[in-house]
């Protein structure tokens, strides 16, 4: 489980394909710390599992349902990625609970510049997302806690102050440019349990 506050960017040296199979190696530095086999690590909201690291990087292995409901196989070497380690008991909940299970891919239609903040419009791959999506809820967009400033029948918009387009790659965000989105879980068990006593 995460918070969607980005510890780090981190930048794609390699991708290679084994199959229905790609990895991705990670230039990290923050997240290398405590980072060992087996650990879960969320890249641009996607909760991966470390294969192999060294001394500098951090290797993932992503499979077919991941790379079909997720942005990462659109990586190549070169691309920065959002890096969070997961949520430690006892550590401060900064942002809001991230289960790094993204809902669907999304894409950004407008990104408006005001003054040292930036308001982007993302628009919903499904108007069913909606459902999730709450005015003044959280909603995780390539890892990052954001908080909806507004909300349509198939899109919805965030405001993103300076530090988080300087600290995450979402200062990088270009107009048709896809994106990991995932909702609350807790709206989406409101939802799952509404719709189940609607069909009892």
């Amino acid at each position: 489980m995460f918070t969607g506050i980005v510890e780090e960017v981190g930048e794609i040296v390699a991708v290679t394909s084994e199959g229905s199979t790609r990895r991705l190696t990670v230039r990290a530095l923050i997240a290398l710390d405590g980072s060992d086999v087996g650990a879960s690590i969320a890249v641009n909201g996607a909760c991966l599992t470390v294969v192999t690291r060294d001394a500098t990087t951090l290797a993932f292995d992503v499979g077919p349902e991941t790379l079909e409901r997720t942005t990462l196989g659109h990586l190549r070497a070169g691309a920065l990625v959002n890096l969070e380690r997961p949520l430690r008991l006892g550590a401060a909940l900064g942002g809001h609970l991230v289960l790094g299970h993204v809902d669907g891919v999304a894409t950004v239609t407008d990104v408006s510049r005001v003054e040292s903040t930036a308001r982007v419009r993302i628009a919903l791959p499904d108007p069913e997302f909606a459902a999730l999506i709450v005015p003044k809820g959280s909603v995780a967009v390539d890892g990052v806690s954001l908080t909806v400033a507004a909300l349509e029948a198939a899109a919805f918009e965030v405001m993103l102050i300076p530090h988080t387009l300087a600290a995450t790659t979402l200062g990088r965000l270009r107009v048709g440019q896809p994106v990991n989105i995932e909702a609350d879980v807790i709206g989406k068990y409101v939802v799952r349990s509404l719709a189940l006593r609607g069909s009892s």
